[in-house]
């Protein structure tokens, strides 16, 4: 269905709009025309941080209504936006940083919209994912976000093992704290000789990037923890197709095991995906211990 078109062109928003506006992951600069504008012109502005938001909007000097809009009171704020958005408010959805809903909240806001019949509009702008990638020297042409990896060790080894068949390169957000914890579980699952990529403080005064095999940044980090400040994007090139030895079903069935695995003996799982996936009990009894770490 095609929706009738909105235009900011002029910095004029249209009533009953929402528009999700991408903003500074570091650098004010980055805040494009058309999105001060658009911040400039709407009724409404609802913010992960209203004391944030406050200050970057102050720095431009725009005042408009903050309404919060985080992870813990998404659900009380839905019916009150999606009320004012239907009396022809026109309201702004941002995040601290960078582009709303990529590892920041605003998805129930946009789903909720999009089931009311209630148009919305992008204004796109910086997204830190996608900064780090285009400078990170490792394929850029297929790709996948993984956002935050879990924080607990089992559960985040798990998804890599999940992963550890995946051929595009891989891109991960991390908090500075876990930062060493993740790199060894990569090590671990993904092998030491992945090649990758780590930006910390994009945009920003003492924006780094370290570059070199998943144990040499596992090395530098342990000689110099003062580096684990500011948040982190780190990408890891996808695994080489030729080291792929899979039966039917490819890197899906490896997901598949690997759900399975952290679930159910090994025997058992490998009867299960050799009945789904063909290939023989043998090959994936094996590769369902691998996944095990050999136990």
């Amino acid at each position: 269905m095609r929706e009738e078109e909105v235009s900011t062109q002029t910095g004029e928003v249209a009533p009953g709009v929402l528009y999700v506006v991408a903003t500074p992951i570091g650098h004010l600069g980055d805040l494009s025309s058309r999105a001060l504008a658009v911040l400039g012109a709407v009724d409404l502005i609802a913010a992960e941080d209203t004391r944030h938001t406050r200050a970057l909007l102050t720095h431009f000097g725009v005042h408009k209504p903050l309404v919060s809009l985080h992870e813990h009171n998404e659900s009380r704020q839905l019916e009150m936006l999606l009320s004012r958005l239907r009396e022809g408010a026109a309201v702004a959805l941002v995040s601290d940083a960078g582009t709303p809903l990529i590892s920041d909240p605003g998805y129930g806001l946009v789903n909720a919209a999009l089931a009311a019949g209630i148009r919305l509009s992008p204004i796109p702008g910086p997204c830190a994912g996608i900064a780090a990638l285009s400078v990170s020297g490792l394929p850029t042409d297929r790709f996948v976000f993984e956002g935050f990896l879990p924080p607990r060790a089992a559960a985040r080894q798990n998804r890599l093992r999940q992963l550890a068949q995946e051929t595009r390169t891989l891109v991960f957000y991390e908090s500075p704290r876990r930062l060493v914890d993740t790199v060894a579980d990569m090590v671990l699952v993904l092998g030491a000789a992945r090649s990758a990529c780590i930006g910390r403080e994009l945009t920003k005064r003492f924006e780094t990037f370290y570059r070199g095999t998943l144990e040499q940044l596992q090395a530098e980090f342990a000689a110099q923890p003062e580096a684990l400040r500011g948040e982190c994007v780190l990408l890891v090139a996808g695994a080489a197709p030729s080291t792929l030895d899979l039966p039917a079903g490819g890197p899906e069935a490896e997901g598949v095991l690997a759900d399975l695995v952290s679930q159910l003996p090994a025997s058992q799982a490998a009867r299960l995906m050799d009945r789904w996936f063909g290939g023989g009990r043998a090959h994936w009894y094996a590769r369902a211990i691998a996944l095990r770490g050999g136990e």
